[in-house]
């Protein structure tokens, strides 16, 4: 399961568009690359779960991460075996228990993927990050976005220490950004509990959720939160950061986390 199953070259993931632009000069009849997006279908126990609108990139780590996010396994040692067809354009996951009764679907949050679990857990950590390791984190996220700068019309995010990024995914759900890294943390055995979770996305309690489930003790996004999760993270204990770029960032909740002492 540990092979990049999905991993496609910049082509692959962005098609080549004809349009016509317009500018200061008047028109002109170019080339352009625009993100391409795919229907993947999960089956679990060969009945289907979910169908998420994605980027096919780490479709593997998306598929395990989604999974764990769901609370539909609690580790590896959940799944008996998986097979991801970009072809077919599914997921095939055989868990190492074959009479699981999968959860009945709640809700859709606007990634198209299935919320069976709204309660966060509470978040314990130390961790302190000062505003210009949280400044600089956001710029290395930035100059380490590919497709982004070719194409737009993607979101990107990535799980860091107070000093450098340790993963990091693109997609064109911010939810499966999360999914990804929540994946790949679990195939490579890295430990996403005390780190920042940095996303280019809003973040909404759906997102925040997900960060909590990875006991990420600070969240930062260079655009605003939603009100519902400023409420979540300070229930939980996660510091919520919102409109962080160049110089300037905002704190919502827990501003301790950011070395803010102020009352």
């Amino acid at each position: 399961m540990q092979e990049e199953i999905g991993i496609l070259d910049i082509q692959g993931v962005a098609a080549d568009i004809v349009c016509d632009r317009f500018s200061d000069e008047g028109w002109v009849r170019t080339k352009v690359y625009v993100p391409r997006e795919m229907e993947l279908t999960i089956y679990v126990n060969e009945k289907a779960l979910v169908t998420i609108l994605c980027t096919a990139v780490k479709l593997n780590y998306l598929v395990i991460g989604y999974l764990y996010a769901e609370g539909i396994i609690s580790g590896l040692g959940d799944v008996a075996s998986m097979r991801v067809s970009l072809e077919e354009s599914l997921a095939d996951v055989w868990l190492s228990n074959p009479d699981y009764e999968l959860p009945t679907l709640r809700k859709l949050g606007c990634s198209g993927s299935s919320v069976f679990k709204t309660q966060g857990q509470k978040v314990d950590s130390d961790l302190i990050a000062t505003p210009m390791e949280v400044l600089s984190l956001m710029k290395q996220l930035e100059e380490q976005m590919e497709l982004y700068p070719l194409s737009g019309g993607v979101h990107t995010s990535a799980l860091s220490d107070t000093k450098n990024l340790l993963v990091v995914a693109e997609d064109i759900g911010r939810h499966n950004t999360l999914n990804k890294i929540q994946g790949e943390c679990l195939l490579r055995g890295i430990s996403p509990r005390d780190r920042l979770m940095l996303s280019t996305g809003r973040i909404s309690s759906e997102m925040l959720l997900k960060a909590a489930k990875m006991q990420a003790p600070i969240v930062v996004s260079r655009h605003a939160p939603t009100k519902s999760a400023i409420l979540l993270a300070s229930d939980l204990g996660i510091a919520l950061v919102g409109h962080a770029r160049g110089s300037r960032l905002v704190v919502y909740s827990h501003p301790e986390r950011l070395s803010c002492l102020s009352n």
